[in-house]
């Protein structure tokens, strides 16, 4: 990633007079990744999840279903205008305008979940974003990542670059790398107490 970090105007151009300027709501392709997405988490269940770059809520309300509660964000507040609507109707989730990592939720999560956001930071600004995340994710959290794999004017990267990058990130285990032609979908989780590295679903369930 060698560009200026994406300006925050082209998310406020790209919303301006559209409710879901990303169609996310609408397209196959959408539903069906989030619902890998979801299906990817390592646990049935989490207490606190966080989500940021939210958008329009579609991945929020998959999310709600697996946690007590989720905090999910967005810098531009028709977008969260938008997915306060369509989540309007499950009391454990809240959604606030943020701008991140400049401003980050208090406490800790034991799922974080960036969708389609990483490839819009600058160097300086994706170290910051991650060692912040990475410091509120609770040991044996899971940190999930799913990014689109083809050059975009817009990206500083693709989701293999995400990959690359993820991969030198100390404090992180990864436990799994779904690729696709369209996309990257990785499970990471943060060592256990006492440093324990990631095990598998089955081991966790005393299967092998």
């Amino acid at each position: 990633m060698s560009r200026s970090r994406t300006p925050g105007t082209y998310f406020d151009d790209m919303y301006r007079g559209v409710r879901d300027p990303w169609r996310l709501a609408e397209r196959w392709y959408e539903r069906r990744k989030y619902d890998l997405t979801v299906a990817a988490l390592p646990q049935p269940r989490y207490r606190r999840a966080f989500e940021p770059g939210c958008s329009v809520g579609e991945l929020t309300r998959r999310l709600a279903a697996r946690c007590d509660a989720v905090l999910a964000c967005d810098r531009v507040g028709s977008a969260v205008d938008t997915a306060r609507r369509r989540t309007r109707d499950l009391p454990h989730v809240k959604v606030q305008r943020m701008l991140l990592p400049e401003e980050w939720p208090t406490g800790s999560f034991d799922l974080i979940v960036l969708s389609e956001l990483l490839y819009y930071l600058d160097d300086t600004t994706f170290d910051r974003f991650m060692q912040r995340t990475t410091a509120s994710l609770e040991p044996g959290g899971t940190l999930v990542t799913v990014h689109w794999d083809h050059p975009v004017p817009e990206h500083l990267t693709t989701g293999s670059g995400i990959a690359e990058l993820l991969a030198a990130q100390p404090g992180l285990g990864l436990l799994a790398d779904h690729r696709e032609e369209d996309f990257v979908l990785q499970v990471h989780r943060r060592p256990g107490p006492g440093g324990h590295r990631a095990i598998s679903v089955a081991a966790g369930e005393g299967l092998v």
